[in-house]
Protein backbone atom coordinates (compact mmCIF):
# COMPACT_ATOMS: atom_id res chain seq x y z
CA UNK A 1 0.00 0.00 0.00
CA UNK A 2 1.46 3.50 -0.95
CA UNK A 3 2.33 5.69 2.02
CA UNK A 4 -0.16 7.95 2.97
CA UNK A 5 -0.01 12.06 1.85
CA UNK A 6 1.06 14.42 4.43
CA UNK A 7 -0.64 17.43 4.86
CA UNK A 8 1.77 19.95 2.55
CA UNK A 9 1.42 17.01 0.03
CA UNK A 10 -2.38 16.94 0.29
CA UNK A 11 -2.12 21.31 -0.31
CA UNK A 12 0.02 20.75 -3.16
CA UNK A 13 -2.17 17.85 -4.99
CA UNK A 14 -5.09 20.20 -4.39
CA UNK A 15 -3.95 23.76 -5.57
CA UNK A 16 -2.52 21.99 -8.38
CA UNK A 17 -5.65 20.51 -9.31
CA UNK A 18 -7.31 23.56 -8.72
CA UNK A 19 -4.70 25.40 -10.94
CA UNK A 20 -2.19 22.96 -12.83
CA UNK A 21 -0.05 26.05 -14.28
CA UNK A 22 0.30 27.80 -10.57
CA UNK A 23 4.17 29.15 -10.58
CA UNK A 24 6.27 27.57 -8.64
CA UNK A 25 6.66 30.60 -6.71
CA UNK A 26 2.53 30.91 -5.98
CA UNK A 27 2.53 27.46 -5.25
CA UNK A 28 4.50 27.57 -2.48
CA UNK A 29 3.22 30.60 -0.97
CA UNK A 30 0.30 28.85 -0.93
CA UNK A 31 1.14 25.64 1.20
CA UNK A 32 4.08 27.75 2.93
CA UNK A 33 7.07 26.46 1.64
CA UNK A 34 10.65 27.50 0.36
CA UNK A 35 10.29 27.56 -3.71
CA UNK A 36 12.98 25.13 -3.71
CA UNK A 37 11.35 22.83 -0.92
CA UNK A 38 8.29 23.06 -3.26
CA UNK A 39 9.67 22.69 -6.73
CA UNK A 40 11.21 18.94 -4.62
CA UNK A 41 7.91 17.44 -3.47
CA UNK A 42 6.07 18.15 -6.53
CA UNK A 43 8.97 16.39 -8.43
CA UNK A 44 8.74 13.19 -5.86
CA UNK A 45 4.66 13.49 -6.05
CA UNK A 46 5.38 12.81 -9.49
CA UNK A 47 7.71 10.58 -9.27
CA UNK A 48 5.26 8.19 -6.82
CA UNK A 49 2.50 8.55 -9.73
CA UNK A 50 0.45 10.39 -7.20
CA UNK A 51 0.57 13.49 -10.01
CA UNK A 52 0.39 11.79 -12.99
CA UNK A 53 0.47 14.59 -15.74
CA UNK A 54 -0.74 18.42 -16.53
CA UNK A 55 -3.27 18.39 -19.66
CA UNK A 56 -5.64 21.49 -20.30
CA UNK A 57 -9.16 20.47 -19.96
CA UNK A 58 -11.38 21.50 -23.35
CA UNK A 59 -14.83 21.94 -24.59
CA UNK A 60 -15.69 19.10 -27.00
CA UNK A 61 -18.44 21.66 -28.49
CA UNK A 62 -16.13 24.40 -29.14
CA UNK A 63 -13.77 21.95 -30.79
CA UNK A 64 -17.40 20.54 -33.35
CA UNK A 65 -18.64 17.78 -31.05
CA UNK A 66 -21.23 19.04 -29.40
CA UNK A 67 -22.83 15.68 -28.59
CA UNK A 68 -21.56 13.04 -26.04
CA UNK A 69 -23.07 9.33 -24.99
CA UNK A 70 -21.60 6.93 -22.97
CA UNK A 71 -21.46 3.62 -24.73
CA UNK A 72 -22.22 0.07 -22.67
CA UNK A 73 -20.36 -2.72 -24.66
CA UNK A 74 -20.33 -6.82 -23.93
CA UNK A 75 -17.61 -8.86 -25.39
CA UNK A 76 -18.56 -12.05 -26.53
CA UNK A 77 -15.63 -13.28 -25.07
CA UNK A 78 -13.14 -12.63 -23.22
CA UNK A 79 -9.43 -13.03 -24.73
CA UNK A 80 -6.48 -11.29 -23.95
CA UNK A 81 -5.68 -11.06 -28.01
CA UNK A 82 -9.76 -10.10 -28.29
CA UNK A 83 -9.57 -7.35 -25.75
CA UNK A 84 -6.32 -5.71 -26.82
CA UNK A 85 -7.41 -5.67 -30.22
CA UNK A 86 -10.83 -4.24 -29.02
CA UNK A 87 -8.65 -1.56 -26.62
CA UNK A 88 -6.29 -0.69 -29.33
CA UNK A 89 -9.23 0.03 -32.02
CA UNK A 90 -11.40 2.17 -29.63
CA UNK A 91 -8.32 4.11 -27.90
CA UNK A 92 -7.45 4.63 -32.03
CA UNK A 93 -11.24 6.09 -32.70
CA UNK A 94 -10.68 10.47 -32.38
CA UNK A 95 -14.43 9.98 -31.31
CA UNK A 96 -13.01 8.38 -27.92
CA UNK A 97 -12.93 10.60 -25.15
CA UNK A 98 -11.93 7.53 -22.46
CA UNK A 99 -12.43 3.83 -22.03
CA UNK A 100 -13.12 2.42 -18.96
CA UNK A 101 -12.76 -1.54 -17.92
CA UNK A 102 -15.81 -1.89 -15.46
CA UNK A 103 -17.62 -5.16 -13.56
CA UNK A 104 -20.97 -6.16 -14.26
CA UNK A 105 -23.24 -6.96 -17.55
CA UNK A 106 -21.20 -4.51 -19.77
CA UNK A 107 -17.13 -5.13 -20.14
CA UNK A 108 -17.05 -1.35 -21.20
CA UNK A 109 -18.21 2.18 -20.80
CA UNK A 110 -16.93 4.36 -23.89
CA UNK A 111 -17.26 7.67 -23.49
CA UNK A 112 -17.59 9.26 -26.87
CA UNK A 113 -17.67 13.09 -28.56
CA UNK A 114 -19.47 13.49 -31.87
CA UNK A 115 -20.26 16.42 -34.09
CA UNK A 116 -24.21 14.72 -34.14
CA UNK A 117 -26.38 12.37 -33.55
CA UNK A 118 -26.00 10.92 -37.02
CA UNK A 119 -22.16 10.30 -36.44
CA UNK A 120 -22.73 8.50 -33.02
CA UNK A 121 -25.17 6.40 -34.73
CA UNK A 122 -22.04 5.59 -37.26
CA UNK A 123 -19.71 5.44 -34.73
CA UNK A 124 -21.79 2.49 -32.75
CA UNK A 125 -23.20 1.02 -35.78
CA UNK A 126 -19.55 0.85 -37.66
CA UNK A 127 -17.19 1.00 -35.14
CA UNK A 128 -18.43 -0.70 -32.44
CA UNK A 129 -20.70 -3.62 -33.43
CA UNK A 130 -19.29 -4.19 -37.03
CA UNK A 131 -15.91 -5.53 -34.60
CA UNK A 132 -16.47 -9.40 -34.22
CA UNK A 133 -15.47 -9.41 -30.65
CA UNK A 134 -18.65 -7.20 -29.69
CA UNK A 135 -21.68 -9.14 -28.81
CA UNK A 136 -23.81 -6.11 -27.62
CA UNK A 137 -23.72 -2.06 -26.88
CA UNK A 138 -26.09 0.45 -24.94
CA UNK A 139 -25.87 3.73 -25.71
CA UNK A 140 -26.82 6.23 -23.46
CA UNK A 141 -26.57 10.60 -24.37
CA UNK A 142 -25.15 12.86 -22.68
CA UNK A 143 -26.89 15.74 -21.49
CA UNK A 144 -24.69 17.13 -19.67
CA UNK A 145 -21.14 16.52 -17.80
CA UNK A 146 -20.27 18.16 -14.63
CA UNK A 147 -16.92 17.45 -13.03
CA UNK A 148 -15.42 18.27 -9.59
CA UNK A 149 -12.45 20.26 -9.73
CA UNK A 150 -10.32 18.87 -7.07
CA UNK A 151 -10.05 14.92 -6.38
CA UNK A 152 -9.50 15.33 -2.60
CA UNK A 153 -7.04 12.86 -1.08
CA UNK A 154 -7.79 10.86 1.78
Amino acid sequence: MPAPLDRIERELVRALQNNARISNKDLAAAVGLAPSTCLERVRRLRERGVIRGFHAIVDPALLGRPAQAMIAVRLRVHRRDLIGSFYDHVLSLPETVALYHVSGADDYLVHVAVPDTDRLRTFVLDDLTGRPEVDHVETRVIFECVRKPALEPV
